[in-house]
């Protein structure tokens, strides 16, 4: 009984001293927008509050609340940037050289099977380069710049090159003033053996020379495979 009626004088007291009746209404609760829709200020410091016989902090309580957007650009700035050299999947370089492995491969306008056909490759060896990745799905292009997204199971790591302008000769060393080899024609497709930066390795059908990376497609410039 004695601790009702302190509290009674306590509560007289602080109307009192706001200027409020005691049997004035009840202001209805100021709506705080929130995520999860519109809540009150009273819900969330009755949420807020440990013990419901202190009294919480209404402004430290508000401090609290974010809006969603908020706090997703403070996951997004903890989280390492992705690196756009690198492939999203395999870490691998980006761009990269693959080579087709089947004689026919659709290239879809997106990663999945849902997407329609923007071109299809038919001619297995040919090489391809690789410039984004998306689960099982590759972003290629040939050398004209025509692709799309392929299943990686229709590519293969085995290096190959396109022989690029009309003729090109093929030396038995990596230098102008060495003896030709043979000489290929312009589109003509052979395995890649090796580069020392500047001149590349090349097999077309049993016969090897050199030939400059410049007259290449296939090969970055300045690659060295070994």
């Amino acid at each position: 009984m004695q601790t009702r009626f302190w509290a009674t004088v306590l509560m007289g007291a602080l109307l009192a001293a706001t200027g409020v009746s005691a049997d004035s209404p009840r202001p209805k609760p100021r709506p705080v927008a929130t995520a999860d829709g519109d809540a009150t200020v009273d819900a969330i410091l009755s949420a807020l509050s440990a013990n419901p016989d202190e009294p919480a902090d209404a402004d430290g309580a508000l401090e609290k609340i974010e809006p969603v957007a908020a706090q997703k650009k403070l996951v997004k700035a903890a989280l390492p940037m992705p690196d756009p050299t690198r492939g999203a999947v395999t870490n691998l370089p980006l761009p990269r050289f693959v080579s087709l492995k089947t004689n026919e491969g659709n290239a879809r306008r997106g990663p999945s099977l849902s997407h329609r056909i923007d071109w299809v490759f038919n001619r297995a060896g040919m090489p391809l380069k690789i410039t984004a990745e998306y689960e099982h799905w590759r972003r290629v292009e040939d050398s004209e710049g025509f692709g799309g997204w392929v299943h990686y199971s229709l590519l293969s790591g085995v290096r190959t090159v396109l022989v690029k302008g009309d003729m090109v000769d093929f030396h038995a060393r990596p230098r102008p003033d060495a003896s030709i080899s043979f000489r290929a024609e312009g589109k003509v497709v052979g395995k890649l053996m090796e580069c020392d930066g500047d001149w590349c390795r090349v097999n077309i059908e049993g016969q090897k020379g050199w030939a400059p990376i410049a007259a290449l497609w296939g090969v970055a410039p300045g690659e060295i495979v070994e």
